[in-house]
């Protein structure tokens, strides 16, 4: 295969049209590890890098090459597969080029190695799919459902990441503001020409349209919470005093033996933290160390610690010994905890119960207790409904196009979009001037716009896709 050097005007390429480059697959021995590459480049460094084994030179698009990445002096660096894709039916609507190599770390820095001389430069995080956004092919909110697809670690945060990829969030947002602007249309038509009068009907069913809206967004300013919780879990600590039975229960919820189990008190010295999927919520549990008055300087750090990863935790499993009453640790444990969101576990249910019911709901009112044997695994599942139904508080799975909002970003526009509808239709139902009401619809647009990506800046953007990792 005839090998051309590329002249330095090749070389040099504008800012908005670089050839950008990076391994695509984490680092680490593998079957298979990608060096990505997209821009007008990408073609001109495969034909010079790459040696197929067939004897042509044309590389088909969206088409397997089979062959070898050799270095400059024809040394042979990798076996490989290479694929080109011609713009614009490619995820960044540029040429792109995969090189599907053995997966070893030297091997992908090698072929990034060669790439990267040939006038090409390392990709910045998430610099793909900016790309993608840029040219585009997806919406902001698609944009940034590409990270939650790669973070999701449940099948319920994979569905609300799919759903906002499949663009069921910005279709809505895109028909909201069609809306708007029509009425917009129609009251500046009115300011500019006022000897036209709006219709009774026309205005009536302006209100009507708009109180549809503010509850539409509502709706799903309010399902925050929850999508939330899917999208990025929670942290809860499992709290008691010593022998309560809190790592009994860890290993019980894990279904497995993943802390030590013994009958001597202040066994548990440090924090043990472990992930466990509660019917889709991801749930970080942290086995903590009885907090009672420490008896070595070791036994000490892990009460601090202890009481430093309650205070930071979103959620409170309070394990509790109904084969015994309360006592001063109990109690002190109780004030730590004043406040958090919680359930009570009343943990031995084998044994007889020396625990007042009644002081205790008179003491967590509204916190759900939930009867165990962490040792003979009753009343686990019980639990576990009960945390969930702690943090979800409606069916919001119940179809796949229910709309759920995930992203603080997106829950700060919509709430104020929804402020400035409500804001227009009080002045439309008071007869405020109509120059105020095209305001409000007007800022009502700008929000929506700044959350699909029409009209955020460069700030926004860069702090949304430099949580990408580089070569996606």
């Amino acid at each position: 295969m005839k090998r051309t050097s590329l002249s330095d005007s090749q070389r040099v390429v504008p800012q908005e049209a670089d050839t950008i480059a990076a391994i695509s697959t984490p680092f680490g021995e593998s079957g298979i590890g990608i060096v990505r590459l997209s821009g007008p480049l990408a073609e001109v460094i495969a034909q010079r890098l790459f040696k197929p084994k067939r004897d042509h030179t044309h590389l088909t698009s969206h088409s397997f090459h089979y062959g070898e990445i050799v270095d400059p002096q024809g040394h042979p660096i990798d076996e490989v597969l290479l694929v080109l894709m011609k713009a614009p039916k490619t995820y960044t609507r540029e040429d792109i080029v995969e090189i599907h190599c053995h997966g070893g770390y030297f091997i992908l820095q090698k072929v990034l190695e060669l790439v990267l001389r040939e006038g090409v430069r390392m990709a910045h995080p998430g610099e793909f799919t900016k790309r993608a956004f840029l040219n585009g092919r997806i919406d902001l909110t698609q944009a940034e459902a590409v990270i939650d697809l790669i973070r999701a670690k449940t099948m319920a945060s994979l569905e609300i990441a799919n759903q906002q990829l499949r663009g069921l969030l910005y279709r809505e947002m895109v028909s909201l503001k069609e809306d708007l602007i029509q009425y917009l249309a129609l009251i500046e038509a009115q300011i500019d020409f006022p000897e036209e009068e709006i219709e009774a009907i026309s205005l009536g069913k302006m209100k009507q349209d708009m109180n549809e809206m503010i509850q539409n967004l509502e709706q799903w300013v309010s399902s925050y919470d929850e999508g939330r919780v899917f999208r990025e879990g929670i942290s809860c600590a499992i709290i008691g005093k010593t022998n309560v039975g809190k790592s009994s229960l860890l290993n019980a919820l894990l279904k497995e033996d993943r802390a030590i189990v013994t009958p001597i008190p202040g066994t548990t010295r440090d924090v043990i933290e472990e992930v466990l999927n509660i019917e889709g919520i991801p749930v970080r549990l942290m086995d903590t160390a009885g907090l009672r008055r420490a008896v070595d300087s070791i036994e000490l750090e892990g009460v601090k610690r202890t009481r430093e990863r309650v205070e930071d935790a979103d959620f409170v499993l309070l394990v509790l010994d109904g084969s015994r009453g309360l006592d001063a640790d109990d109690f002190e444990i109780f004030q730590e905890i004043e406040g958090k969101k919680k359930v009570v576990a009343i943990n031995k249910n084998d044994l007889p119960l020396k625990i007042s019911l009644e002081d205790l709901k008179s003491r967590f009112q509204g916190d759900p207790f939930v009867s165990i044997s962490a040792v003979k695994n009753e009343g686990i599942d019980n639990l576990k409904k009960a945390i969930y139904r702690s943090l979800i508080h409606r069916n919001v799975r119940s179809s796949p196009e229910h709309l759920i909002v995930a992203n603080i970003r997106h829950k700060t526009a919509l709430a104020q979009a929804k402020e400035n509808l409500t804001n227009a239709l009080k002045g439309l139902e008071e007869g405020t001037s109509l120059e105020f009401i095209a305001f409000e619809i007007r800022s009502a647009l700008e929000a929506l716009g700044e959350m699909v990506g029409e009209a955020a800046t460069e700030e926004v953007l860069n702090r949304i896709f430099e949580q990408f990792c580089i070569g996606k």
